[in-house]
């Protein structure tokens, strides 16, 4: 595959020459420093995109140990002989990247043995509005986003507070329309719970441009086996680079109040749509677009790409699964909001801060609604409907699953 990618975010989706978030960088540069310079660090879920480019950002300020967790053995693999590979790169001594489970026993038992740590970031996440095809995947997700979340945050408090606390929200947060940026909206109320016991923070950002598992590093996939695009020709997204996810992710950790939720200061124009990004990626791969009216036709036309092919299938679809919104939102219209901090992020100062005994209540409701042998996904979303009265679930009955 002859493209460069960096060079193609920045051309084709951010239409951004350096990093949104270069200045105030520049201009915190100090306090950076103070904080994170000779810091012990444990980034959780720290093999994925976001993870790996906030090690990356809070390397250059070089802290003292670094901790990294992930069940994705092979990604952390990766990360290592990356951080090893780059020219100049800081990694500290005490680097050591841990292939286990967020949650566990020999998770607790690290903790026990390895902490207490001075800066703590949680990227372990389900992710994808995909997840929340069923039951059992919604269950999974739950689990992780909040459940864990919430064991993790009462640990820390009983027996290692750390200096600063960060759990990566998503822009679907926002009134929510999934089960995803439900569960997002309900972990976001789990950390604040904790806010005046713990520094902590967390942000609300835009689709990264070739994160893992994404419809666009899902395209890198389809040309290698000579498969067709499949993209909706109807949504917008507001993007960041993988750089630069890291970023506000750092600044988040590092710079905010207790109970901030950052977002980034990206206006309503500067959305892009995908239609328009997968059109550009083709040119750039001196490839045109041979547009099909059908996933059959495009599997078909598929079958006879050689290494010549000067066009290759692509099918552009009108969305009509569950839990889609065809536009994006950082916050709701009661959220007092602080635009002038920073240059490039707004702060969202009056998030709510329900009781931690409140919190565990609908942390019950959850687990005893799960434990019954009939449970179904309305009876999640109706509970999740209760707890967020600005969920209003999308369910179309149809998954992304069901798509190519």
């Amino acid at each position: 595959m002859n493209i460069d990618l960096n060079q193609f975010i920045k051309d084709h989706i951010t239409y951004r020459k350096e990093s949104f978030f270069a200045a105030d960088i520049e201009a915190h540069e100090g306090e950076l420093s103070a904080k994170i310079k000779d810091k012990r660090v444990l980034v959780i879920g720290g093999a994925g995109t976001i993870g790996s480019s906030y090690i990356r950002a809070i390397l250059n300020f070089h802290p003292s140990s670094l901790y990294i967790v992930d069940t994705n053995e092979n990604g952390l693999t990766e990360l290592t002989r990356d951080l090893r590979s780059r020219a100049g790169q800081y990694v500290p001594n005490d680097y050591k990247p841990y292939p286990i489970n967020f949650g566990s026993n020999v998770f607790y038992k690290m903790l026990e043995r390895e902490g207490p740590f001075d800066i703590i970031a949680n990227f372990a996440a389900h992710k994808h509005v995909r997840s929340e095809k069923d039951k059992y995947s919604v269950e999974a997700m739950i689990e992780n986003n909040v459940f864990k979340a919430n064991d993790f945050l009462q640990y820390l408090n009983a027996n290692q507070k750390p200096e600063h606390f960060f759990c990566v929200s998503t822009d679907k947060a926002a009134n929510p329309v999934n089960v995803m940026g439900a569960s997002k909206k309900l972990m976001e109320d789990v950390i604040m719970s904790y806010s005046n016991q713990l520094q902590i923070s967390t942000a609300r950002f835009a689709n990264v441009a070739f994160s893992n598992g994404s419809l666009l590093d899902g395209y890198i996939q389809r040309l290698m086996k000579k498969q067709p695009f499949s993209c909706p020709s109807d949504v917008k997204r507001f993007f960041v680079s993988p750089e630069e996810s890291g970023q506000i992710c750092m600044l988040a950790c590092m710079l905010g109040d207790s109970s901030d939720i950052f977002f980034p200061k990206l206006s309503e124009d500067q959305m892009v749509n995908f239609k328009d990004i997968t059109l550009d990626f083709f040119k750039s791969m001196g490839l045109e677009a041979d547009l099909c009216s059908s996933e059959d036709e495009a599997k078909e036309k598929a079958l006879a790409l050689t290494s010549n092919s000067k066009s290759y299938p692509v099918y552009f679809f009108d969305t009509d699964t569950s839990g889609e919104k065809l536009f994006e939102e950082f916050y709701t219209s009661t959220d007092q909001l602080d635009m002038n901090k920073f240059r490039s992020l707004g702060v969202i100062k009056n998030a709510t801060k329900e009781s931690i005994q409140m919190i565990d209540d609908r942390i019950k409701g959850l687990k005893d609604l799960l434990n019954l042998d009939d449970y179904q996904k309305s009876d999640i979303v109706k509970m999740l409907t209760e707890y967020i009265p600005d969920f209003e679930h999308i369910e179309t009955g149809k998954s992304l699953d069901q798509k190519m």
